[in-house]
């Protein structure tokens, strides 16, 4: 039975077996070894690459991107910083950290001078999504990077190489960060250059493991002490880079529960027929409905209050702004205007939403009234109608009418089209009939 499960297990191994794969160990050497320098055709391949990626975040085109992520040659210096850690060839780690270098200060320069003559200056989705890294970037970079050293250390390469350039995106942050610079917009430039930061340690990081892996020979052996400084350096590093992120990742987590917390609260517990929830907002210690249409009674929201625990809202105090036709919307404005320090570009973006909300009510109150009154006159005037109800749908006006009493005929029907586009004041309706 043990000779059994060993040999399943030999076999299972060889499966995943790289060694019988890899490559010869100093034509890899040399291959990344050429990468790693930046003059001549690279540096003017960097460049131009540089200049299509900015391009590409500057009018939000994923497929330009994507066309510069093909191009870039970056990945060389940092597989090449791996390698050399990893094999111990120091001579090769400061030629790989020069050329990063340089490499780095060029495409920032790059980029920036780009943005700071471009006529279009306003951060679209594709740039700011270069902003604020994750642990969820870190696993890309480690990931697309242990992809781009096994292709380059085995025989079975396939096209690794253009997806693991994709994957890892090395442009785009160097090109966001040349942004901030350009507008002056640090934020942007510090998000984005800790996210290229983030690609570079830990593609190194894959590399250096797979070169531990695969067993390439090591140049200069150090002593027991300095193989364990260097492996604490070593990790040093890898946890200094993850932690900021890490950070950031719980609170989007947290930020992203809180929300999920609160929709699943105001729908299950709030939410009901003739009720309109116009906005919710989460504060510290204050969880903040505002509803306007048919009033939610003090005992509802007391059931409401006594729930909170269930949705993960334990020690937050909910406050329910509603009332009917415009009063509604006059509590909103007087809570929007006493919200202490507020700026001014702020209350004015929340007055022209109030706005905007009022005049949905009062469309919505309109129809109502409309609704209600067409129901009746069109039952006396068109006996085979039991009901009929007026509404927007996709901004469109659109009247639903049940017919119970025997068929109407096509003229009938188009009667009752005409009389409901004069008494709406809108030809354009849409009469649905069931």
């Amino acid at each position: 039975m043990k000779t059994n499960i060993q040999d399943r297990w030999k076999r299972v191994k060889a499966y995943f077996n790289l060694l019988n794969d890899r490559e010869d160990e100093q034509q890899v050497i040399e291959q990344v070894s050429a990468g790693v320098v930046f003059r001549g055709t690279n540096l003017w391949i960097l460049m131009f690459a540089i200049l299509i990626a900015s391009l590409g975040l500057n009018v939000n085109s994923t497929a330009v991107i994507i066309g510069a992520m093909l191009v870039s040659p970056l990945m060389g210096p940092i597989i090449g910083m791996g390698l050399a850690v990893g094999i111990g060839d120091y001579d090769l780690l400061r030629r790989a950290l020069k050329n990063y270098g340089v490499a780095t200060l060029i495409s920032i320069v790059t980029a920036t001078v780009y943005f700071v003559i471009s006529p279009l200056g306003e951060a679209r989705s594709e740039l700011l999504a270069r902003t604020s890294p994750t642990l969820f970037d870190v696993l890309i970079a480690f990931c697309g990077g242990a992809a781009g050293v096994l292709a380059l250390t085995t025989k079975s390469k396939g096209q690794v190489i253009p997806g693991v350039a994709i994957a890892t995106a090395l442009m785009p942050p160097l090109c966001t960060a040349g942004y901030g610079l350009a507008t002056a917009q640090w934020s942007y430039f510090f998000g984005a250059f800790y996210l290229f930061f983030i690609n570079t340690v830990f593609i190194a990081l894959s590399t250096f493991l797979g070169v531990k892996l695969l067993r390439f020979t090591t140049r200069r052996t150090l002593t027991p002490e300095g193989q364990l400084r260097g492996r604490r350096l070593v990790w040093t590093v890898v946890v200094v880079t993850m932690l900021p992120a890490a950070v950031m990742t719980v609170n989007i987590v947290r930020k992203d529960i809180h929300e999920r917390n609160v929709r699943q609260f105001v729908e299950k517990e709030l939410t009901q027929p003739g009720t309109q929830i116009l906005s919710t907002h989460l504060g510290h210690d204050t969880l903040s409905v505002v509803a306007v249409g048919r009033t939610i009674s003090d005992t509802e929201i007391a059931d409401a209050r006594s729930r909170m625990d269930y949705y993960g809202l334990k020690g937050h105090r909910l406050e329910v702004i509603q009332g009917s036709g415009g009063e509604g919307m006059d509590v909103l404005m007087a809570r929007i205007n006493s919200i202490s320090g507020a700026a001014d570009a702020e209350r004015k973006r929340m007055a022209d939403q109030v706005g905007a909300l009022q005049k949905r009510l009062d469309e919505y109150l309109a129809l109502d009234t409309l609704s209600a009154s067409v129901d009746a006159e069109a039952r006396s005037l068109f006996p085979e109608i039991s009901h009929i109800a007026i509404g927007k749908l996709g901004g469109k006006l659109v009247a639903v009418a049940d017919i119970d009493n025997g068929a109407m005929t096509h003229a009938d029907r188009q009667r009752l089209t005409g009389w409901l586009g004069l008494r709406s004041g809108n030809a354009d309706i849409d009469v649905i009939f069931r």
